[in-house]
């Protein structure tokens, strides 16, 4: 168990203890993996922003997603999706995310385009997976951008997602997989949805420290 994403972020980051000094580029995926990545780039000293990558939510179940896609427009949708959801609702869906995804964008990153990716080792990190949607996504973007490197990161996934993404990334670094897994939340003590207010102020502390240790 991990007391909060604060204690689970910690415990990734020494699992992370390899790629201390680097140069490698902490990615997390807002708004719950960002306290994660923080902890994470700290302890690493490497680079760090957000990813933001998006749920695609069935319209009669939000909380159960068909698939997911990042802010590049990289989608994946799960095989069947079609045969539930009509063609022109999906599309309608993607592009309500892609305008979220636009507003995190705005607010969260203050507007500023994603570091730079090509041939650059890049650590994805999430405060968990389930379905592992989002994470696809977020590898797809990579992939695209040209990475030279990609690492997927994170204190807990479900057995099957933690082995997909075995074969489709070059390294998976997963502290906890369940052998009843019903959710993310499982594994933490406390909890709570993150805010984006929360993840502002980590972003701007990580900024402060940034310009600390360069001044």
């Amino acid at each position: 168990m991990f007391k909060n994403r604060k204690d689970a972020g910690n415990n990734l980051a020494f699992a992370l203890d390899f790629y201390k000094g680097k140069n490698v580029l902490v990615l997390a995926i807002p708004r719950g993996g960002v306290e994660v990545g923080y902890q994470v780039a700290k302890h690493l000293g490497t680079d760090f922003s957000i990813l933001i990558s998006r749920k695609l939510p069935y319209p009669d179940n939000p909380e159960a997603g068909f698939g997911a896609v990042a802010e590049d427009g990289s989608t994946i949708l799960l095989e069947d999706a079609s045969l539930w959801i009509p063609d022109e609702e999906i599309k309608e869906i993607i592009s309500h995310q892609i305008h979220e995804i636009r507003r995190r964008i705005k607010v969260l990153r203050k507007g500023k385009p994603l570091p730079e990716i090509t041939g650059r080792t890049v650590i994805l990190v999430d405060d968990g997976l389930a379905m592992g949607s989002t994470m696809r996504a977020a590898i797809e973007l990579c992939r695209k951008k040209k990475a030279k490197k990609i690492v997927v990161a994170v204190p807990v996934a479900g057995g099957r997602i933690a082995r997909e993404l075995d074969k489709i990334v070059d390294e998976t670094v997963i502290l906890e997989v369940p052998r009843f897994f019903q959710a993310v939340a499982q594994v933490y003590l406390n909890w709570y949805d993150v805010s984006d207010e929360k993840v502002l102020n980590i972003l701007e502390k990580w900024e402060k420290q940034q310009h600390h240790s360069k001044g």
